[in-house]
């Protein structure tokens, strides 16, 4: 009688080389790449092109693009930007407006490309998409050189801690491989990221419609003697972001019954372990873990990244927004902080108007006291500002309606940063990162209500013959 032999499914998967496939992929890193610059420089081809030669394009998608009437250029090549241009009006006009997010990965690496709008008009677009990006490819049309929303994207990188810019010359076939233009506008860009200073660049030639220089490195430029643009992708170091300091903002009580009381949210930097001793801010109060909840069950610790529900060991009051830290850590309670805004509105800043403001988790209210300055995107040169407009990026003193623990954007950019949200219209006004911490300021006497300062707000804009005068203002000469 034969016997028969019965394989584990580990050596199933071994024999046929797919366990050693999917440890493989798991194990590769995830690399966040943002594309930006000026207008019409080529970030939608370039993403289409990077899709089409890596070989992430299924065949219904290139007969789909080879079908469009919009599909192939004068030339007889596939207008690979209609793969990410996908609304209707950018198809139509050729541009880009909106943030497309493509995923794809090589033998070594997986990307997230986010393409965003090189219009002035969208720079509140290009922003969001860098706010969450490891990496930046500055588009440059090898024709025109460093333009406006080159300068102003490159700034916002910076100001959002992007170290790694990669500088992708576009357009090289247009102008005949030149390496003295080439050489010309790396200069510029060395000065200009010097100026910023971005601590690590790449300069790299490419033609992104024909592809060259973007897998391989390209026949028609031999006096590039660096990296093709893929290859590089996939050997940056991957930054870690989150800062050193542990912050679980909390996001959602969590009480279904009543002998379950969790705090739900995510852990965006540091460590959180059971039986750590933890204090809630803006309160105060300290308590220990007692147990960290996911989905799959208990677990006995939880680092940045991962989203959990805390319960404690002692029956503390904590609400959405506030954090929750170790103990032996040290948290500033103020309501006063210098903060670079990039504002997104067509109606400009107005000093004094309160605003909602969204910092992690929590929403409260906030007025700006003070423009200190502008920043000029031609020089960067620090400009004195009498008024913040649409696209204007501009440091600002800010002053919160309540006390509650702020961090710079520098030591902990999870909890660095927040949006300005019009409390009339609800839109999003602009997006902030905070550069500095200021000691607190209260009013002597009554302190002052939401309600009043934006009352008083309203009458002195809309009124401006009753000659009111700014509430804070009284308070403050009371001192």
């Amino acid at each position: 009688m034969s016997s028969v032999k019965v394989t584990s499914l580990n050596e199933q998967l071994n024999t046929l080389g797919i366990r050693d496939y999917l440890q493989q992929h798991q194990s590769k890193g995830l690399l966040r790449v943002l594309t930006c610059g000026s207008v019409d420089d080529g970030k939608s081809t370039l993403i289409g092109r990077l899709l089409h030669d890596s070989q992430q394009l299924y065949d219904d998608q290139l007969d789909a693009l080879k079908r469009d009437h919009k599909g192939r250029n004068g030339e007889g090549e596939l207008e690979l930007a209609m793969l990410v241009d996908g609304l209707q009006a950018e198809r139509e006009q050729g541009i880009t407006i909106d943030v497309a997010y493509r995923y794809f990965s090589t033998t070594k690496r997986k990307f997230i490309l986010a393409d965003t709008p090189g219009h002035e008009q969208y720079t509140r677009n290009m922003a969001t998409g860098a706010s969450t990006s490891d990496v930046a490819i500055l588009l440059i049309d090898a024709r025109y050189g460093v333009q406006t929303q080159t300068r102003r994207h490159s700034f916002i990188c910076a100001l959002l801690g992007i170290k790694h810019l990669v500088v992708a010359v576009n357009k090289m076939d247009i102008i005949g491989y030149s390496e003295p233009a080439y050489q010309a506008i790396k200069l510029e860009i060395q000065a200009l990221m010097a100026q910023l200073q971005v601590p690590t660049v790449d300069i790299v030639p490419i033609s992104a419609l024909k592809g060259e220089n973007i897998l391989t490195l390209s026949a028609n430029m031999p006096w590039y003697t660096g990296t093709a643009l893929l290859p590089l992708l996939e050997t940056l170091s991957i930054p870690k972001y989150g800062g050193s300091a542990t912050r679980f903002p909390v996001q959602y009580v969590n009480r279904p019954d009543l002998n379950f009381r969790g705090f739900a949210g995510s852990v965006v930097s540091g460590r959180l372990a059971v039986g750590q001793a933890i204090t809630a801010y803006p309160s105060g109060k300290k308590t220990t873990i007692k147990q960290i909840v996911t989905f799959a069950g208990e677990q006995a610790s939880a680092s940045a990244g991962q989203a959990v529900t805390i319960t404690l060991n002692d029956e503390i009051d904590v609400s959405r927004g506030d954090w929750l830290v170790p103990s032996e850590e040290t948290v500033t309670l103020t309501n006063r902080a210098l903060a670079y805004l990039v504002w997104f509105n067509e109606q400009p800043l107005q000093t004094g108007r309160l605003y909602d403001i969204k910092l992690a988790t929590r929403k409260t209210s906030a007025s700006i006291n003070r423009l200190n300055y502008k920043v000029n995107i031609n020089t960067l040169a620090q400009e004195a500002a009498e008024q913040v407009s649409i696209n204007d990026i501009a440091l600002v003193e800010l002053e919160l309606t309540e006390t509650l623990p702020l961090d710079t954007f520098k030591n902990q950019p999870s909890t660095g940063n927040f949006i300005l949200i019009d409390r009339l219209t609800n839109a999003t006004v602009a997006a902030g990162l905070i550069q500095n911490i200021l000691a607190e300021e209260k009013a002597s006497g009554t302190d002052i209500s939401a309600f009043e300062l934006e009352l008083n707000a309203l009458v002195r804009k809309h009124f401006p013959h009753w000659e009111a005068r700014d509430v804070r203002e009284l308070f403050k000469a009371d001192k």
